[in-house]
């Protein structure tokens, strides 16, 4: 994910500060010198860095540490209270137009990933009972209004597109109309884009904009062209009067400076993050829980946003039940790993627990990766459904047929069924725990 390396950096000055009492000047010299130079390697704005250091100087020098916090955990106090209010301080959430529909316009230049956006936006919206209308604005780039139709396909809401001889202030001032006549309390126009900033591009999207007088202009910008992407954010910002900003391909190898100078820099709040390519991986953005995974803190409350947004909870009380039967089979071994990988990739999930940046940085040195789960899905289901119910019948000629059955290796099968019994074993802790809790008047979340 980005932010790794500024994540290890500022840990590491974190742990520069020792002793106890009043932190000197001459404390906090190597530390934030350390945060000087790991948020500029980050890519942050070179003046955001300067009045973020001195913020932090300020607040620390001298301070009385408090009994119950060492000097480090003082200072990891105030970089994570300066950090979140760089981010913004507080989530911006979307505004929602008391006379639907609510219209959303998206720009942004060609290559940051707008169109593909416009469906990760609206499959969000759809989860919270909105009922989307995408409109194809762009008629310039070959295949846009394709890549809509297709994406509006997926996410299993309507598209309204006029095809690439009608302008696209034409089809916005259509779109509306049309979106009244389906009952869709949402319209998310996708606008053109273009390599470069330019007359022509602006004059057209302020064309739309008095056209139709949308409730929110948001930019997507890609995390991946670091300090670029704050300039054509402020570019976008001046031109148009943008709303707020969604940020792509934040779960890659960018080093993440344009979410920390964005806000500072234009004055724009962050929406929403793109935290991987599929339709489902856009998150609200909150500063506080970003600043908490930047510090290698974790970030508990976005874990459980995903569960609550994955589960099926049919199947949590089935698997409940199997549990209490003590009927755990490979079956319900395979649904489980599905139903981590609708999470995210391990790398993200990792991530959000505290302390367990480490585990996640070995497990990719061990080459564990989530296509894990589709080895794991292949082996299942090359398997007799007498032998997914019933493991332990699978000897040593079955393992082979198996192995030769999804194209892998009888090594492969045989470490399958190796961490399914080490799974098995901790179902069984895990009941043991469940009566345990019962007994003593508790209730565990997965007791009914």
């Amino acid at each position: 994910m980005a932010f790794e390396s500024l994540s290890e950096r500022l840990q590491k000055a974190i742990k520069m500060f020792k002793g106890s009492g009043k932190i000197s000047e001459e404390d906090l010299k190597a530390p934030l010198k350390e945060v000087r130079m790991a948020l500029l390697e980050a890519d942050v704005n070179f003046k955001v860095v300067k009045d973020f250091v001195a913020k932090i100087k300020e607040r620390a020098l001298g301070a009385e540490v408090q009994e119950s916090l060492s000097p480090s955990q003082q200072i990891i106090k105030i970089v994570n209270e300066e950090l979140t209010a760089l981010l913004g301080g507080t989530q911006v959430k979307l505004e929602v137009s008391p006379t639907p529909p609510t219209v959303i316009m998206l720009v942004g230049l060609q290559g940051a990933g707008k169109t593909t956006t416009v469906g990760k936006l609206a499959m969000t919206l759809k989860k919270k009972n909105k009922k989307p209308l995408l409109v194809a604005g762009d008629i310039y780039r070959p295949a846009a209004i394709t890549q809509l139709e297709v994406l509006g396909e997926q996410v299993g809401v309507p598209v309204f597109a006029l095809g690439d001889k009608v302008s696209p202030v034409e089809i916005a001032k259509q779109a509306l109309e049309k979106a009244k006549f389906l009952a869709c309390d949402t319209v998310i126009i996708d606008t053109a884009g273009r390599l470069h900033i330019n007359e022509e591009l602006m004059n057209e999207l302020k064309d739309i904009k008095s056209a139709v007088n949308p409730h929110e202009i948001l930019l997507t910008i890609d995390a991946m062209t670091g300090q670029d992407a704050v300039n054509v954010a402020d570019a976008f910002n001046k031109e148009l009067g943008l709303t707020g900003l969604i940020v792509t391909k934040l779960d890659g190898d960018a080093r993440g400076g344009a979410v920390l100078s964005v806000k500072e820099v234009t004055g724009c709040p962050v929406k929403f993050v793109g935290m991987g390519e599929k339709l489902e991986a856009l998150e609200p953005f909150y500063p506080d829980r970003m600043a908490s995974r930047i510090l290698g803190m974790g970030d508990i409350l976005s874990l459980i946003d995903k569960i609550k947004d994955t589960t099926d909870l049919n199947k949590a009380l089935e698997m409940e039940k199997t549990l209490r039967k003590n009927e755990f089979t490979l079956e319900h071994f395979l649904e489980q790993m599905q139903q981590v990988k609708k999470m995210g990739s391990l790398d993200t999930i990792l991530g959000l627990i505290p302390g367990m940046g480490n585990i996640s940085q070995k497990l990719k040195e061990a080459n564990v990766d989530d296509k894990e789960v589709d080895r794991v899905e292949a082996i299942i289901k090359s398997m007799t459904p007498k032998e997914r119910r019933n493991p332990s019948v699978i000897n040593g000629s079955r393992r082979k047929r198996i192995a030769a059955g999804c194209g892998m290796r009888v090594q492969d099968v045989n470490k399958l069924l190796k961490n399914f019994e080490e799974s098995k074993k901790m179902m069984k802790k895990m009941q043991g725990m469940s009566k345990f809790a019962s007994k003593g008047g508790m209730k565990l979340p997965f007791m009914k």
